[in-house]
């Protein structure tokens, strides 16, 4: 019917923008680290771990509540999403230390960990037959768009605007606020079957080999997206000289737009194909990378982080849809839910380790260590899969 069909394409731009205020939230402290910094008297290393406590939220989200919107309904937990997103910005305003900072990371955390699953399965539930083919399209463009969004939105705020580390977060509450009056009035999509529980992690024998070369796609693409999110700022103001903020969050948002971009291009091609091309465009990236910082240019930073977002967008979408084409139908919830706990502890656990490193070597040196260690993980998935090519074995 016209009418019920006009009601589902509602459902869905309400949830695509739910799902993008959300995300956007998530992001938005990168170009605010700085100042965090100044204002707390911290370094690089403290930088890194407030970054990577956003991860705990996550994984903890992924974890204990996966399934719960199979049983009771999505609605609920993207309501609870939004709330955990509110409620992180409200922390974020009131931060006068660095455990204040890591109470508002395992909030937004929480908030991205809730929606990330919930949202993806409601947009595609709600959308129109006209829709229905490119409804997992739409839901990846809201989900990587909005991390884009983030730091650019708040590196013009906090450059431009009053109040840099306060003005950002209101814009965010009323984003979320918007996004939870649009989950309350949309229809539950959700059958509603199951039981309640945690979600389980395991990856059949089948699968495993499969599984292990898209991780290592995965684990390589997450850590560079981890070292945008995180250090983008300081490369900036203490390896190129370049202290504007808004160029900090453009330089990281670019990384998640052009993943978003490369993932909806490369949706046609050959899974085996795809994985190879994007670790190869990761290893370029990082190339880039350690060049640019060696020689302190803003230019060869830009190109660095839009070519590993295309490498790494390409890479984990054809990754995770290999292992999903490997895995028995009723097994595909656990193991594609272990290859998201391989994709945040990416972003988290070497970002850290950059940190570390900053403090041993100085950043220049520890950012172009970073840059060869992923190039050599990304190198040696190149090299599986040529290998298993030769063999017969399809990745």
């Amino acid at each position: 019917m016209p009418g019920e069909g006009r009601m589902r394409g509602y459902s869905m731009f309400l949830l695509t923008y739910a799902f993008a205020a959300i995300m956007v939230g998530s992001t938005m402290p990168t170009p605010m680290y700085a100042l965090y910094a100044q204002k707390m008297h911290f370094g690089l290393l403290t930088t890194t771990v407030i970054f990577a406590t956003y991860t705990t939220g996550v994984l903890f989200a992924l974890l204990a509540f996966g399934r719960w919107s199979d049983v009771i309904g999505r609605r609920p937990v993207l309501l609870v999403g939004a709330l955990s997103a509110i409620a992180s910005s409200i922390v974020f305003l009131t931060a006068d230390s660095v455990g204040v900072l890591l109470v508002a990371r395992v909030l937004s955390g929480l908030s991205v960990g809730l929606f990330t699953g919930t949202a993806t399965a409601a947009v595609i539930e709600a959308a129109p037959a006209a829709w229905r083919h490119r409804a997992a399209a739409v839901a990846t463009v809201a989900n990587i768009g909005g991390l884009g969004g983030g730091p650019l939105i708040a590196g013009i705020l906090v450059q431009y605007a009053p109040d840099p580390l306060g003005l950002s977060f209101f814009v965010h509450i009323a984003m979320a606020v918007l996004a939870a009056i649009a989950v309350s009035v949309v229809p539950e999509t959700s059958p509603r079957h199951g039981r309640l529980g945690p979600q389980r992690l395991s990856v059949p024998a089948q699968v495993r080999t499969v599984f292990a070369v898209a991780s290592l796609a995965a684990f390589a693409g997450f850590a560079v997206t981890g070292l945008f999110a995180a250090v983008a700022p300081s490369f900036l103001a203490n390896v190129v000289g370049v202290d504007n903020h808004a160029v900090a969050g453009l330089l990281a948002s670019s990384v998640y737009l052009t993943s978003a971009v490369a993932q909806l291009l490369a949706r046609p091609m050959d899974s085996q194909r795809a994985i190879a091309t994007g670790c190869a465009i990761l290893v370029a990236g990082m190339t880039i990378l350690a060049v640019s910082l060696h020689f302190s240019s803003l230019t060869g930073l830009i190109v660095a982080a839009v070519t590993a977002g295309i490498g790494q967008g390409i890479s984990f979408y054809h990754g995770l849809a290999a292992v999903v084409e490997h895995t028995p139908e009723d097994r595909r919830g656990e193991v594609s839910s272990s290859y998201f706990v391989v994709a945040y502890i990416a972003l988290s656990i070497p970002v850290v380790g950059e940190g570390l490193a900053t403090q041993a070597w100085g950043l220049r040196t520890a950012g172009v260590t970073f840059a060869v260690a992923v190039a050599v993980l990304a190198t040696a998935c190149l090299s599986a899969i040529l290998i298993r090519g030769r063999r017969g074995d399809r990745v």
